[in-house]
């Protein structure tokens, strides 16, 4: 059973012939009621604070949980993008080598068509000469 200060200040002893004083009782109960009224409030606080440090640390260990979920997230989104980004330059390198092909093929078929018409000029150039020879 556990005494509270109530019990301590209500306690009565009984009177005996050469007892202590009972005055002196009372006086030493009133101190002790005091002191364990003092302890258990001070205990009740403490209990209180017990309670709320509990809860923010519960709060703190969701947070800690949401930002390291958060942080999984992030990191795997990162990842993601940068396979993207990969995958993608390297469409676009293989489409640049595709247009290079096709403008390098291009500028081939004009060189030659060029160095054919060039071959075509001369060949006339002589016909001309050849003609204004056999005119003059």
């Amino acid at each position: 059973m556990r005494l509270t200060s109530l019990d301590t200040r209500s306690q009565r002893f009984a009177s005996r012939l050469r007892g202590v004083d009972g005055g002196e009782v009372e006086n030493f109960l009133h101190l002790v009621s005091e002191d364990y009224a003092a302890l258990s409030k001070e205990r009740d606080q403490l209990a209180e604070r017990v309670r709320e440090l509990e809860e923010r640390v519960e709060e703190l260990q969701g947070t800690e949980r949401l930002m390291r979920d958060t942080l999984v997230t992030a990191q795997s989104l990162a990842a993601d993008l940068k396979q993207t980004a990969i995958r993608e330059s390297e469409v676009r390198v293989s489409e640049a080598e595709v247009m290079a092909e096709k403008l390098l093929d291009a500028a081939h078929r004009r060189a030659a068509k060029l160095a054919d018409d060039v071959r075509e000029l001369r060949a006339l150039r002589s016909r001309l000469a050849q003609a204004l020879r056999q005119t003059v």
